[in-house]
């Protein structure tokens, strides 16, 4: 077993991910992240220091994902924190221009990729009798409109219910789980948005203050969602 804390960043190659892994290697966690693009994720832990350690992965692929988190463990001994930010929309969201491969891509990346990390954690976690899972959503997951999507908002619904699910069934494992729920952050996923509206944006170190509160309550705390929304002040 590992002496530090240990946790698993997923889409911690950019963005929101990114700025998660930074703030978790900084708290003195043993930080691994895991996206797709393996050349910017050994980038991405590169800047992140403090030994962060890249473990290339597609979240929708359940055996790559079981295989990540095998080598985790046998490295470390133990998973403490999974945090779920993987995932990703489409631009083609309305039912007028909706591609069922690419509805299909959402949800893969969105829905299952969250389970998949999930179910490949679990074992550990209640034999450890303890983990904290911490889901990145979105507002999409909170409310239906024709903006975000039709497959965003399905996922991100499902990803809250996900959550949900999750405490009901396993905090008598010692397992929590809390779903972090922000507006728009200013990331690469939005560039395509004017920057008057971008400059009123979430930043990602934003989200990366909600994970930490979120890690830092104690055990006997349910912190079970957090809503970040943003100011024009």
């Amino acid at each position: 077993m590992s002496e530090a804390k240990v946790a698993w960043v997923t889409g911690g190659s950019a963005g929101i991910g990114l700025a998660i892994a930074e703030a978790l290697a900084e708290d003195g966690y043993l930080t691994v992240i895991s996206a797709r693009n393996e050349a910017q994720l050994r980038e991405a832990a590169e800047q992140v220091g403090h030994g962060c350690e890249a473990l290339p992965c597609d979240v929708a692929d359940r055996a790559a994902v079981s295989a990540v988190c095998a080598e985790i463990l046998r490295r470390h001994g133990q998973i403490d924190v999974l945090v779920n930010n993987a995932g990703g929309n489409s631009q083609k969201r309305e039912w007028s221009d909706l591609v069922p491969e690419e509805f299909e891509a959402v949800i893969a990346s969105n829905i299952n990729g969250t389970f998949n990390t999930i179910h490949s954690v679990l074992p550990a976690m209640r034999e450890q009798k303890n983990g904290l899972v911490i889901n990145i959503s979105s507002g999409a997951g909170k409310q239906v409109g024709v903006g975000a999507g039709v497959a965003y908002t399905v996922a991100k619904h499902g990803v809250h219910i996900m959550s949900k699910l999750l405490n009901q069934t396993e905090l008598a494992n010692g397992i929590r789980c809390c779903v972090i729920t922000p507006a728009f952050v200013r990331t690469r996923a939005h560039d395509w948005r004017p920057e008057e509206v971008r400059n009123y944006m979430l930043n990602p170190e934003d989200v990366a203050r909600a994970v930490r509160f979120a890690i830092e309550s104690p055990p006997h705390t349910m912190i079970q969602e957090i809503e970040l929304a943003w100011s024009p002040v």
